[in-house]
């Protein structure tokens, strides 16, 4: 809050040695004017003394506003006017002006009066001799009340401009404070939300675990009894039971996460991938063209890559046919690329692409699949790029060492982030049903 505003006397300026000095003389008797301009001018005085010597009230008056004076000096009795009006007149033109009274006689108890009232100095007319010095006391003593003055003015100005900016610093304060409060209830209610999301994930992934181990058991059952009757294997009940398989991992990636734990990233084996690709392909209805490869990695979070990129492609471009798979080898490599003739990606979103949690317009996810299906992909040592496809859409390059790659695999995994992967894999179990909606 700014303090009232008040009113302080003005500071006073004085000539620098040298200069002028302006001197007003009230004084009735001619004589005395004359021997007052004597002293002043034969006095060894800093300044040079300019007089205006005026002998009423009247012309006393108009000279403070007119001749602006550094000093005065006046006469204690004058006829209808007298040398403490004069005072008074003068303190109210200008405050702090040096006034001294030049008088014939004064007593002792009226000289302490005019002291006490504010009168700077008085001098007898039979002791001129002490009026140079009086005046250059006047001047001095006023010189450094003017300057104080200036100082105090300063200062005031000073601690007005600090409180102006301690009550702007208290403002900002509470409005801080305020935010730290907002802030730790949104902590607190994200972290009530979390809570409940683990609990969910948690209940959630229990109840799903044991009709799945139920389905995976009555499907291994079928294929023994297949396989007793000597009846040929069933390329649908295989695809049933990987299926069965893969929602069983990711019910139980969705238990470890809910527990706080970390899911195991890579597990390697020799893994067919086009036998891979195939089943990828047979399950969402899309064209599969590759070679027989063969690689070092995790199939079921290879899987997890494909099933999220394919079921991707199939929403975005409006049907199965508008997409195909294709894998080839090349440069020591076995590029993986998923082809899809949709509507594309602008080139402004591509960068962002695999970002945390970033989500396209039509987008119904969490945001995280492409950066999961990114994480899976670089802890196999690859790469994964999003291109445009000829003729319109967009293609998702997959690169992942071939076995055929001069630089030996020593044998370490990088482990894929866990920190973002519980709706990731929510989405995941969604995507094998072909309801996932893309990253």
């Amino acid at each position: 809050m700014s303090q009232p505003a008040h009113t302080y006397p003005p500071a006073l300026s004085f000539p620098l040695p040298g200069g002028e000095l302006r001197v007003l003389h009230l004084e009735d008797n001619v004589l005395d004017q004359e021997l007052v301009a004597i002293t002043l001018e034969g006095a060894d005085l800093p300044w040079i003394p300019v007089l205006r010597q005026v002998e009423s009230a009247e012309s006393y008056l108009e000279a403070l506003k007119e001749f602006s004076p550094h000093l005065v000096l006046s006469d204690f009795s004058l006829p209808g006017y007298d040398g403490l009006s004069a005072f008074e007149a003068a303190r109210q033109a200008k405050p702090y002006l040096p006034f001294i009274i030049v008088t014939g006689a004064m007593g002792e108890e009226v000289a302490v009066d005019t002291l006490r009232r504010g009168v700077t100095d008085y001098v007898l007319k039979q002791r001129l001799e002490r009026l140079a010095p009086a005046v250059r006391r006047a001047i001095a003593e006023a010189a450094e009340r003017s300057r104080r003055e200036l100082a105090e003015g300063e200062i005031r100005a000073l601690n007005a401009a600090l409180q102006v900016r301690l009550g702007e610093v208290e403002r900002l304060g509470k409005v801080a404070e305020e935010g730290r409060l907002k802030l730790e209830q949104t902590a607190q209610q994200l972290e009530e939300s979390l809570n409940l999301q683990k609990t969910f994930l948690a209940e959630t992934s229990h109840e799903l675990r044991t009709p799945l181990t139920a389905l995976l058991g009555y499907l291994r059952r079928v294929e023994r009894e297949f396989a007793a009757a000597g009846a040929a294997p069933s390329q649908t009940l295989h695809d049933a039971q990987r299926v069965a398989e893969n929602m069983t991992r990711l019910v139980n990636d969705l238990l470890q996460l809910s527990r706080g734990e970390l899911v195991q990233s890579i597990e390697p084996h020799f893994v067919q991938l086009a036998e891979l690709l195939r089943a990828v392909g047979r399950d969402y209805g899309v064209s599969v063209r590759t070679p027989e490869l063969e690689i070092v990695g995790d199939p079921g979070r290879l899987t997890q890559v494909f099933v999220n990129l394919v079921s991707n492609a199939v929403r975005v471009s409006g049907g199965a046919d508008h997409v195909e798979l294709q894998a080839f080898e090349e440069g020591g490599q076995v590029k993986i690329c998923v082809i899809d003739h949709g509507p594309g990606i602008p080139d402004d979103v591509k960068p962002r692409i695999f970002d945390k949690f970033y989500r396209g317009k039509e987008a119904g996810s969490a945001g995280l699949g492409l950066t999961i299906a990114q994480q899976v992909i670089t802890a196999h040592g690859g790469q994964i790029k999003v291109l445009d496809t000829p003729g319109g859409g967009a293609t998702f390059e997959v690169c992942l060492p071939s076995l055929d790659d001069e630089e030996e695999w020593d044998g370490t995994w990088a482990e894929v982030s866990a920190d973002v992967t519980w709706d990731e894999a929510e989405d995941q179990v969604l995507s094998l049903d072909g309801n996932s909606a893309p990253d």
